[in-house]
């Protein structure tokens, strides 16, 4: 029955996006929104229904549907059994289309009268649910029921509702990672809302491109939707990279892996969009690079869908496997063709924006920023790329592997820093040499200070140092701004301060941001350049010293816990003299039902200074093998990230109504305080 029922719902939303395409065409010329009521209503509604419905098989152990029978057990804990219903190929498009379906209902949602721009750029985001439900009602049925049942789990199935189906006695189970840490019920939907947020601004750039509707309208209309997607995206990529800090136990957050790069490649053309439209906006430039951004954003977010989904590459990210990596290809094809030729075909007009007034400005260090960028997205792109592209072409295997990324990242991410540094403090249109070396002279002189104080202490990366000086550099910078702007105004600095970030929560909450990132380059290098690594071999009560920190071996811990078998060590971690104890750890190895394969999870005791991290490398009993590592700075990495999200999230606080906007006095290159800081 809820077999029948899902796949009835997916139906009805196929028929909804259709409906919003053919209407949203319809009615572009008189932009006559209201006549999209009824298709958005349904295809929300019917991807709410498809989605509580495959809970509700999940939760009541619905075997005879495949999807459950193989991706949930009758022994999975609650949160990770609701978590099933994202925890494959099927399940996560089901919630794909759901977030999709909520945007395009919200996007209509506040469309007002003769909204032809709107009306068109909802039936660009029809077309892309067509596709996405369209795949749920072919190639990835995730109501499919099962006709041949294993000992565990279903053997075979069929897309038809109708057939006979047989029920197995239990089910698979999640895969093993995805059942060994509470983020992973939390990682998957962050991203997949940062993905399809990105949806809005594409179809209103689609849009405008063919009303030939340029100058800023588009964007004032996309720029909530831009960083509200940015914010999720950014946050799934933080509490990825944490979940593989506390779970993987290799040691680290962050490998460079395929599906890892898949999600970091769209949050780079994102990010440098969101920099470009507010210059757009603000001083009518870079019009041509929003385009261009925007259709690159959307379009490797289908390209990360397809590493994860397709089969394609071989990773601890990509959680299934499937006949959908044409059909995805073939998706990135048209989004990457059609909007392309678009912009091609209006390139004329597009091109008739002003020009810098000079390089040396706000406008001219966001476009080195977005240059910069862009170079690391191509990068990134390049190296995840070449092995599967040798492999097509020779069928010969060569890896690309995580010092080429180091090697390639690190200047380029260097360079980002010091532009954000002077761009963060650079007035609009001209910075005279003189007004910049007033805004950052302190800020030099303490990054050098910084520099020196590391070299002094023993320091010898130069990478590290110069992180150093630059993360100092650019806090200092934003900081020294914020309490000039503040002592500009008279009264209470406390009140003034407030007064500040309500006034500009734009610019203000995107400094936040750039504080975070600061600091999270600061923790990835000294995570990186400083990190001691120690393989240390141990019988139960012996102690081994490593980087100042003592680790004595316990005794072996085991138990059996409602949905797998526990088996570690307990370890105690003391100061260096083997005298007073700071934290006692188990890392351990997790055995799932249904899987061989045992999980090794590490323990981690994290300090003001440093983590030190300990994970089981092989030998059990009287004897174990630990590996020993110890992070400085780690946590600096998860608080950045969290500034970072917090700016993001600031930025979105709408601006107060005022009476006058600051402008430019005649013939000055000097705007006032509050236009400086303005992001518009």
């Amino acid at each position: 029955m809820i077999a029948l029922a899902g796949y009835l719902a997916i139906f009805i939303a196929l028929g909804a996006a259709i409906g919003i395409v053919i209407q949203g065409i319809r009615y572009s010329r008189t932009g006559d929104a209201s006549k999209l009521r009824l298709p958005t209503s349904v295809l929300l509604g019917a991807a709410i229904t498809s989605f509580v419905l495959l809970e509700i098989g999940i939760l009541n152990s619905d075997f005879s549907i495949a999807y459950i029978a193989n991706n949930t057990s009758l022994t999975t804990p609650l949160l990770f059994l609701f978590a099933g219903a994202w925890a494959a190929l099927e399940g996560s498009i089901v919630l794909w289309g759901l977030v999709l379906a909520g945007f395009i209902w919200l996007v209509w949602r506040q469309m007002g009268d003769n909204d032809g721009l709107g009306v068109l750029a909802l039936a660009v985001m029809g077309a892309v649910a067509v596709f996405w439900f369209g795949l749920m009602a072919t190639a990835a049925n995730p109501f499919a029921v099962c006709t041949q049942a294993g000992s565990i789990g279903c053997v075979d199935s069929s897309w038809w509702p109708f057939v006979e189906s047989v029920m197995p006695v239990d089910g698979r189970g999640p895969n093993p990672l995805l059942q060994n840490n509470f983020m992973m019920a939390v990682h998957p939907p962050l991203l997949y809302i940062g993905y399809v947020g990105f949806t809005v601004p594409f179809g209103f750039a689609v849009a405008a491109l063919i009303r030939g509707d340029f100058g800023r309208t588009w964007l004032d209309r996309t720029h909530r939707w831009s960083l509200i997607a940015w914010v999720f995206l950014t946050s799934g990529i933080l509490i990825g990279a944490w979940w593989s800090y506390e779970v993987l136990g290799w040691g680290g957050y962050w490998a460079w892996d395929p599906v890892e790069n898949a999600s970091f490649l769209p949050w780079l053309t994102a990010t440098a969009f969101i920099h470009s439209a507010i210059v757009q906006r603000r001083r009518g430039m870079l019009q041509a690079w929003n385009f261009l951004l925007v259709i690159a954003t959307f379009a490797l977010t289908i390209f990360g869908t397809f590493l994860t989904r397709s089969g394609v590459i071989a990773s601890v990210h990509a959680f299934s496997q499937s006949v959908v990596g044409p059909v995805l290809l073939g998706l990135l094809a048209v989004i990457v063709i059609g909007p392309l030729g678009l912009f091609i075909w209006r390139s004329a007009e597009i091109a008739q924006v002003p020009r810098l007034d000079s390089l040396s400005s706000r406008e001219g260090y966001i476009l080195a920023n977005n240059l910069l960028l862009s170079v690391f997205a191509f990068t990134v792109l390049f190296g995840t790329m070449y092995p599967l592209l040798v492999e097509a072409a020779s069928g010969d295997e060569v890896a690309v592997g995580r010092p080429f990324f180091d090697k390639a990242s690190i200047p380029i991410a260097l360079l980002l820093l010091l532009v954000l540094g002077i761009g963060s403090v650079s007035p609009w249109r001209v910075a005279t040499p003189k007004l910049l070396w007033e805004r950052l002279r302190l800020a030099t002189v303490v990054g050098l200070i910084a520099g020196a104080l590391a070299v002094v202490s023993g320091i010898d990366s130069t990478s590290v140092v110069l992180t150093i000086v630059l993360t100092f550099f650019v806090i200092t910078a934003i900081v020294v701004r914020f309490v000039s702007v503040v002592n500009s105004r008279p009264g209470s600095k406390i009140k003034a301060s407030g007064k500040v970030l309500r006034n500009e929560p734009g610019y203000w909450g995107g400094q936040m941001a750039h504080v975070g990132i600061a600091l999270m380059a600061l923790a990835i290098a000294t995570t990186g350049g400083l990190a001691t690594r120690s393989l240390v071999a141990l019988n139960q009560g012996e102690t081994a010293v490593v980087a100042g920190y003592c680790v004595r071996y316990v005794e072996p811990v085991s138990r059996v816990e409602p949905n797998r078998t526990v088996s570690g060590v307990k370890v105690e971690v003391m100061d260096a003299s083997c005298t007073d104890v700071i934290d006692t750890l188990e890392p351990r190895l997790n055995t799932y039902p249904g899987s061989s394969q045992a999980i090794g999870t590490p323990a981690v005791s994290t300090g003001f200074v440093n983590d030190v991290y300990l994970a089981i490398a092989g030998g059990s009993g009287e004897r174990i093998e630990l590996n020993v590592f110890v992070f400085p700075l780690q946590w600096l990495l998860w608080a950045g990230g969290a500034v970072v999200v917090f700016g993001g999230l600031f930025a979105m606080v709408p601006k107060p109504p005022r009476r006058h906007r600051a402008s430019y006095s005649s013939g000055s290159t000097e705007p006032t305080v509050e236009s400086e800081a303005s992001d518009e």
